[in-house]
């Protein structure tokens, strides 16, 4: 591994937190273990990791609250959640507060590793990348900062790689099916209005304070920069 990855583990299970930790230390990643949310809290203001892994019911600060702190503090850091729920509805809040993906317990190393890589991946891609403009709009990867007009927008990890995604291939509808795929990381319909609230979201702060409207929607098909 040519990068040296840097884990953050929020486990209170010790057992599983240390099988979890020795695999990923075998396949050549560092670790360090946080056993309750408080903790993890903690080490991740003092150190500088290269992805978290949290389980939702963690004593002291749950996986969810904690979650949301670390997306307030890093855009870009890919979240993992763990957990032993797997219901829909646990899922969608999950992406809501900030992560990258969520697997659910008892899971297969193989598959971890695979989603791990992946989400690196795509982070070291988005690295190499520094600058996108399209018409008066800046996405600056390097300091995950949007600028428009010369004003800066504060974005949350998610509006961000929204944006991002539209503004990749602008006057190009995007469904909203593709948008789960690469923005939540999700294959099927989850039946909530996510989507139109993360747009939403967008237009109150790339659209609405500037005369030029960028964000469209074609009904039935899905939404475009333009």
């Amino acid at each position: 591994m040519e990068k040296r990855y840097k884990i953050l583990l929020a486990e209170d299970e010790a057992k599983l937190a240390k099988a979890i930790q020795d695999e990923l230390i075998r396949v050549g990643y560092d670790v360090d273990v946080a056993e309750n949310g408080l903790e993890a809290d903690k080490m991740f203001m003092e150190n500088d990791y290269s992805m978290a892994l949290l389980d939702i019911n963690l004593p002291g600060k749950n996986g969810m609250a904690l979650c949301s702190d670390i997306r307030k503090r890093s855009t870009n850091i890919p979240i993992v959640m763990l957990t032993a729920v797997g219901e829909i509805h646990d899922k969608v809040a999950a992406f809501n507060m900030g992560a990258d993906d969520y697997l659910v317990k008892p899971f297969h190393f193989d598959e971890l590793f695979a989603r791990l890589k992946v989400l690196f991946k795509r982070t070291d891609t988005v690295e190499k990348h520094e600058k996108l403009v399209y018409a008066d709009l800046e996405i600056d990867f390097k300091l995950k900062s949007v600028v428009r007009s010369g004003i800066c927008i504060n974005l949350t990890s998610k509006e961000f790689t929204l944006l991002t995604l539209l503004v990749r291939t602008p006057e190009r509808v995007i469904s909203k099916q593709e948008i789960l795929e690469k923005v939540w990381d999700l294959s099927f319909d989850t039946g909530t209005n996510t989507i139109e609230v993360y747009i939403s979201f967008l237009r109150n702060k790339i659209d609405k304070p500037f005369s030029t409207k960028l964000i469209h929607t074609k009904p039935g098909f899905g939404y475009f920069i333009k």
